[in-house]
């Protein structure tokens, strides 16, 4: 039976693209894998399949106690199935805060690093000369995460080694970063086929923090307006989530890429509180902007 490779649900770039670099990886070293996804792949991420000649991973609705699996790009359960404990887990391979939660019959093999993306983890693990023998579709994956999850390196968690790596695997591939980055990131705020459910939940992740019980999603965009002019009908959908899914708080930041900014949606007076009280806003309508804040990883989830 083959390893099911997967990563968080909602999948962005970097959970979609590093399932499908590992299962490659794995299958030339004579280990039979499969990559999965949890949810379908946002805009970008698709964008970046189609790019460099992939095919959208087969989507995977369920695990048993017979899978044999390796997560990527996340290590909190919240994000991946409720059994996923009764699975047999491999490895998992993250660049996000350790959660706890997963358990395992037996040790595993966990990789875990403080860099901005869990190809840029795979990157270490590969090591720079097996890098530069990866075929070009491969190392274009590779890319295309470290690009989506720095922002093109405006994030606070890019790292230098995430710059270096991406330098390398351009000048591999002959591409230039702005050029590409922008054709990215275009797709991304490419939203107008979805709902406004589907939009709050397309880059969200669940949390619970202070003894509260938050949906965190984030929207990059280089066109919030887009975003924005839905704002009536988003804050409604909003506050729908929050009882549906019994949660204290659904939190909504819309990240400017090119403004290095994030506007928070304020649809009641206890977010108006979040905003005021954690992130030193002074809030006057349904909306506030707050400056620098573009990465929920760095952020928004430890000032939570």
């Amino acid at each position: 039976m083959a390893l099911k490779i997967f990563g968080h649900r909602s999948p962005d770039t970097d959970a979609t693209a590093s399932a499908i670099v590992w299962a490659w990886y794995l299958n030339q070293q004579g280990v039979e894998a499969k990559p999965y996804v949890l949810g379908t792949p946002n805009t970008e991420a698709l964008f970046v399949l189609k790019h460099w000649g992939f095919e959208v991973p087969e989507l995977l609705t369920s695990v048993s106690k017979n899978d044999e699996v390796i997560i990527v790009d996340t290590n909190n359960p919240e994000e991946l199935f409720e059994n996923i404990n009764e699975t047999k887990i491999h490895q998992i391979i993250d660049h996000h805060k350790l959660v706890g939660g997963i358990q395992t019959a037996e040790p595993i093999d966990i990789t875990i690093k403080p860099l901005a993306s869990t190809a840029s983890v795979m990157y270490l693990i590969l090591g720079s000369e097996e890098v530069e023998d990866l075929p070009n579709e491969i190392a274009g994956l590779m890319l295309s995460c470290i690009i989506s999850d720095t922002l093109e390196f405006r994030s606070p968690t890019t790292t230098e080694d995430d710059k270096m790596m991406a330098e390398h695997l351009a000048f591999k591939l002959g591409l230039d970063i702005n050029e590409y980055a922008t054709k990215m990131f275009e797709a991304k705020s490419d939203i107008s086929a979805f709902s406004d459910e589907e939009l709050i939940k397309m880059d969200s992740k669940k949390y619970e923090a202070s003894g509260n019980k938050y949906r965190v999603s984030v929207l990059e965009t280089t066109s919030p307006n887009i975003v924005l002019e839905r704002k009536d009908t988003i804050l409604l959908a909003m506050e729908a989530i929050k009882v549906k899914e019994e949660l204290d708080e659904v939190l909504l930041f819309v990240v400017d890429i090119l403004k290095e900014e994030s506007t928070l949606f304020v649809p009641n007076d206890v977010v108006k509180q979040v905003a005021e009280s954690k992130f030193n806003a002074t809030v006057t309508s349904d909306l506030v902007v707050l400056p620098g804040v573009v990465s929920r990883k760095k952020q928004i989830i430890p000032v939570l």
